[in-house]
């Protein structure tokens, strides 16, 4: 009888760390990818590329108009003295996410899946008012940001109330690509960050900012001279970086991959590959995001109205003439408009 009892108690704590999810209809449970087998034991460049694509798709988090918006104003207002504030996010970002994928990969389930099985119903629907509170949050920065994008773009030609519909017709588009392929997906997103990089890349290289005030900005942590709104944008860039929803997204998308659970050394080697391709995912959002916040400290840090009102008319004059529809022609600080 005892025996029994130890073996019961046994069985309850391996389903605890392993649920064999073959007979849920979940996300991902249609459309898993095969982890290609080597001979050898050691690393695998095979094994990696078939892991990488979650990692990246959650890196887009990291690089959304909420981080943006964050980065040029980090960098109009306090130079390069927070960029070492992004810095340590990112990395405090890189522990969070690793810590999701863990999740996924050992119990095979999600975040929200997680908290729907351990959680009583009190706590459960606290937590989940609280993730839709965020995501609401999150979603209107971003279509706002994404409208004014477009509505500049456009040189006005596209209103603030058409740019809102185009950002929710293309959500909904981004989200029914997965039925073509979660690698085509993949392959897309990852297209997306290789444009951004490529884009920012090339204003960081013409604006020329001073790599020595860069580089001390990034690796000194001290802020020298810094006020309350340096103090508050701080504060704000690591709420950029670090977001709740990020970890139950990329819990989901480490599914995706067709893991044996049952055998620890499976485990482990996807823990491993994820950590790697999740480092590599946010080392080149955390180069994109330094790019910004340096190119805007450079142009934007201390200019006041008249300044950045000559520094349009040397370009050209449609722009000094669309600066002044912008821009009253007063002796005021930029970062006060």
């Amino acid at each position: 009888m005892t025996v029994n009892v130890e073996t019961q108690r046994k069985n309850d704590k391996d389903s605890y760390y392993y649920e064999d999810d073959s007979n849920v209809d979940t996300y991902f449970s249609d459309d898993r990818i095969d982890i290609p087998q080597t001979e050898t034991t050691g690393f695998s460049f095979r094994k990696l590329w078939a892991f990488t694509g979650p990692g990246f798709l959650m890196s887009i988090a990291y690089l959304d108009p909420g981080n943006i918006e964050s980065d040029l104003q980090s960098g109009a207002i306090a130079q390069y003295r927070l960029l070492w504030v992004l810095f340590i996010s990112t990395i405090l970002g890189f522990v969070m996410q690793c810590l999701s994928s863990k999740l996924g990969v050992v119990t095979g389930l999600h975040l929200a899946e997680m908290c729907y099985r351990q959680y009583k119903k009190v706590p459960r629907l606290i937590t989940w008012i609280m993730i839709e509170i965020a995501v609401i949050g999150s979603d209107m920065q971003e279509v706002i940001g994404t409208a004014i994008a477009i509505y500049l773009l456009s040189n006005k030609v596209i209103p603030l109330w058409a740019g809102c519909l185009i950002t929710i017709v293309d959500t909904f588009t981004f989200l029914f690509l997965d039925k073509y392929g979660l690698r085509k997906l993949e392959l897309f997103f990852s297209l997306l960050i290789g444009i951004m990089g490529v884009t920012f890349g090339y204003e960081y290289i013409v604006t020329a900012p001073p790599s020595g005030e860069v580089s001390k900005g990034l690796f000194v942590p001290w802020c020298s001279n810094c006020n309350s709104d340096i103090l508050l944008q701080a504060v704000g860039v690591v709420g950029a970086v670090i977001m709740p929803h990020n970890l139950y997204l990329h819990s989901a998308l480490v599914k995706s991959r067709n893991i044996d659970r049952k055998k620890p050394e499976k485990i482990s080697e996807a823990n491993f590959y994820y950590a790697i391709e999740s480092a590599l995912a946010l080392i080149i959002s955390l180069i994109i995001n330094i790019f910004v916040v340096s190119v805007f400290a450079s142009g934007m840090y201390g200019k006041t109205n008249n300044e950045l009102l000559d520094m349009c008319k040397n370009q050209s004059d449609s722009m000094y003439d669309m600066a002044k529809e912008e821009f009253d022609v007063k002796p005021y600080n930029f970062l006060k408009l």
